[in-house]
C-alpha cells in the first residue's frame, strides 16, 4: 500500500536545546502549531511522495546510506506522527479542512490572526510597543497626531509586510507620514497572498479585527470590483485568513483612527507565468481590475496601502549563498533600481525592472506595488522615499523593505 504523500510545507531548519532538528509549518493556515523532525525522520517525510510504500522507502535508505537498515515501525510512527498533525495529504487532514474553511465561512468577520503572538493582543501593551517603533533610533522620532494632518488624504503608501519586530521603523515611517496628510476615509489595501491563489485578485467581504477595534470592509466597492472580475474573485477568500500582508495594514490604520476608517482588502495571487510575462496588463481581467480601482479613487480619494516587501535572499529562500557585503552591496544596488521606477511614478517599468533577471531577489511585494501604482494613476503626482531597510531571517538570508509615501 502506497503511504499518503507529504503536503506542500513551509520547511526550515532549527536548533533547539542544542539539536538540529527541521521545523514544518502549514502556509495555507490549517495547522497553526509547527513541528518539529529530527533529520532522519525528515528524510522519511521528503519520500512520502503519494507513491512509495514502506519497502521503496527503506531501499532509497539504503541506497542512501549503505550498510543501515530501517524497521518497518520506524517509518509507520514517522507517517503516523504526520498524519496526527495534519500534515499528510489523509482523509484526517480533509477533514480539518472542510471544518477551518466552514468556520472562517460562517464568521462576520477575519478575526485578528496574528494577534497574541506576533503582536500584543492587549490594546494598550500593543500601542506602546508600536509606540517606541516611531522614537527608536532611526524612527520617525514621534509618536503620530493622525488630528494633525491636514489637506487630502495621501494618495498611496508602500510600506512593509514583514513582522512589526524586524520592520516597525520602517512601518513607523511610512505611517508617520500617512498620519501628516488629510485622514483618508477609505483604504484600498493591496497585499501578498504567500500561500494560495491561481487567480490575480482574490477579494473579501469580511470586515477586519483588529485589537484597536474591526475595520469594516467597504461591501459596495468590493462588489463592484468583483464585477470586473473574469473569475471567481472568493474562490480562493480562505487565503485571508491567515495572510498577514494586508493584517498589519489593517493593525496600523486602526492604531491611527481606530476603527474609523472603511478598507477595501486584496490579495494579490498569480499573474500569470511570471518568468514569462513583463507585462500584467496583457493577461486577461487585471487592466480592467485595476482600471476600476482607479475610478474608486478618482471618486471617493481613497488612499492605496501595499503591504510589500522586496528582496528575499539567502539559504532560508533556497539560494545557496552566504549573506556577505558584497551580497548585501548587490541586493541594495538592485532595490534602487526597482525604487526609483517608483519614485518615478512609473508601475510598469518598476515590473519589468523586478522581471528583467527572472526575479532573482523574489522580490514577493512586486505585484502590490504595481497594482497599488496603477490605481494610484492620474491622482499621484510625486513619490518620495522615506526609509529603506533590509533585516536578517533567523534561517539564514535577509529581507528588505522600503516605505514610499504617493502623494
Amino acid at each position: 500500500m502506497p503511504l499518503p504523500a507529504l503536503r506542500p510545507l513551509d520547511i526550515s531548519p532549527v536548533e533547539h536545546e542544542g539539536q538540529r532538528y527541521v521545523c514544518l509549518q502549514d502556509p495555507q493556515g490549517y495547522i497553526e502549531q509547527a513541528t518539529l523532525l529530527t533529520p532522519a525522520a525528515f528524510f522519511i517525510a521528503t519520500l512520502l511522495d503519494g507513491g512509495n510504500d514502506v519497502a521503496d522507502i527503506q531501499y532509497h535508505l539504503i541506497n542512501q546510506f549503505p550498510g543501515q537498515t530501517i524497521p518497518d515501525e520506524d517509518i509507520t510512527r514517522v507517517v503516523e506522527y504526520l498524519d496526527e498533525r495534519g500534515f499528510l495529504a489523509t482523509e484526517r487532514f480533509e477533514a480539518i479542512r472542510e471544518q477551518v474553511e466552514a468556520e472562517f465561512r460562517a464568521a462576520d468577520t477575519r478575526p485578528a490572526h496574528l494577534a497574541g503572538t506576533a503582536y500584543p493582543e492587549e490594546p494598550e501593551e500593543l500601542r506602546a510597543q508600536i509606540d517606541g517603533y516611531f522614537t527608536m533610533e532611526g524612527g520617525p522620532g514621534e509618536r503620530p497626531r493622525p488630528d494633525a494632518g491636514g489637506g487630502p488624504p495621501a494618495a498611496g503608501l508602500v510600506v512593509p509586510h514583514i513582522d512589526l519586530a524586524r520592520g516597525g521603523r520602517t512601518y513607523a515611517h511610512g505611517y508617520a507620514r500617512l498620519a501628516q496628510c488629510g485622514k483618508p476615509k477609505t483604504c484600498i489595501i493591496f497585499g501578498v497572498s504567500h500561500a494560495a491563489g491561481d487567480v490575480p485578485f482574490i477579494l473579501t467581504k469580511k470586515s477586519f479585527d483588529t485589537p484597536f477595534g474591526t475595520l469594516q470592509t467597504d461591501h459596495e466597492l468590493v462588489a463592484r470590483l468583483a464585477d470586473t472580475c473574469p473569475w471567481d474573485p472568493y474562490g480562493d477568500e480562505f487565503a485571508h485568513r491567515t495572510e498577514h500582508s494586508i493584517e498589519f495594514q489593517a493593525l496600523m490604520l486602526a492604531y491611527l483612527y481606530g476603527p474609523d476608517v472603511s478598507i477595501v482588502p486584496i490579495l494579490c495571487a498569480a499573474f500569470g507565468d511570471e518568468a514569462a510575462v513583463a507585462e500584467p496588463q496583457n493577461i486577461t481581467g487585471i487592466p480592467e481590475f485595476l482600471a476600476t480601482c482607479r475610478e474608486i479613487v478618482a471618486e471617493t480619494g481613497a488612499t492605496v496601502i501595499a503591504g510589500a516587501d522586496l528582496a528575499h535572499v539567502g539559504r532560508r529562500f533556497g539560494d545557496d549563498i552566504d549573506i556577505t557585503d558584497e551580497v548585501l552591496t548587490a541586493v541594495h544596488a538592485r532595490d534602487d533600481e526597482d525604487l526609483a521606477h517608483v519614485l518615478a511614478l512609473d508601475p510598469d517599468a518598476f515590473y519589468k525592472s523586478v522581471m528583467r533577471d527572472g526575479n532573482a531577489r523574489q522580490v514577493c511585494g512586486h505585484k502590490p506595488i504595481y497594482s497599488a501604482m496603477k490605481a494610484v494613476d492620474g491622482r499621484a503626482t510625486q513619490a518620495e522615499l522615506l526609509y529603506y531597510e533590509r533585516a536578517p531571517d533567523p534561517v539564514g538570508g535577509i529581507v528588505s523593505f522600503a516605505s514610499v509615501l504617493i502623494s
